[in-house]
């Protein structure tokens, strides 16, 4: 799975600059759709990697298996 950096907030790359409030909700909408896109596109390479290489990152099948069924929003 690889791994992206989220901002902990929205925001945080805004460095203090002020936005409206529906600029801020929209910035926050992207954040959690491009979240859920990425979790989405890692589940499935998930599901479709070979044990071998589930051993190197150290995950079992099963684990493998439980993690790529999860729904996209669930963290």
């Amino acid at each position: 799975m690889t791994q992206t950096h989220t901002p902990h907030s929205a925001l945080d790359f805004l460095g203090g600059r002020r936005i409206g409030p529906m600029s801020e909700l929209a910035l926050r909408a992207v954040v959690v759709l491009a979240t859920w896109e990425e979790r989405r596109r890692s589940r499935k390479h998930l599901s479709k990697l070979p044990p071998h290489l589930l051993r190197d990152i150290g995950i079992d099948e099963m684990r493998a298996a439980r993690e790529a069924e999860r729904p996209f929003w669930q963290g």
